[in-house]
C-alpha cells in the first residue's frame, strides 16, 4: 500500500521517515518529496509497505501523532492524477 505523510519536520530525511514506518511492518520504501529547485524538503512524503494490514495499522497509530514536533497526517495515498501539459507548444 502507498501511504501519503503531511506535515513533516523539514528537517527528516528518507532514513528517519522510514524508522517511524518499520515499528509496524515491513517497509518498502520511504520518500520526501523536495523541491526541484532548492532541493529542500516539501514537508511531505510517500511510504510504501507491501502488507496491507501493518500499513493500515500504521495509518491508525501515525495519523496525528506528534513526531519531530509535528502532528502527522498520514492516509492512503490516491492516484496520481495526470497532470496537463504547460504551454500551448502546437502554436507552430
Amino acid at each position: 500500500m502507498n501511504i501519503y505523510v503531511g506535515n513533516l519536520s523539514y528537517r527528516m530525511d528518507d532514513g528517519e521517515l522510514r524508522e517511524v514506518f518499520e515499528a509496524y511492518g515491513e517497509v518498502s520504501s520511504a520518500r520526501i518529496i523536495n523541491d526541484r529547485e532548492t532541493g529542500r524538503s516539501k514537508g511531505f512524503g510517500f511510504v510504501e509497505m507491501p502488507d496491507d494490514n501493518a500499513a493500515n495499522e500504521a495509518i491508525e497509530a501515525l495519523n496525528g501523532k506528534d513526531v519531530g514536533g509535528r502532528s502527522l497526517r498520514v492516509n492512503e495515498a490516491r492516484p496520481r492524477e495526470p497532470r496537463q501539459p504547460r504551454g500551448d507548444f502546437n502554436r507552430f
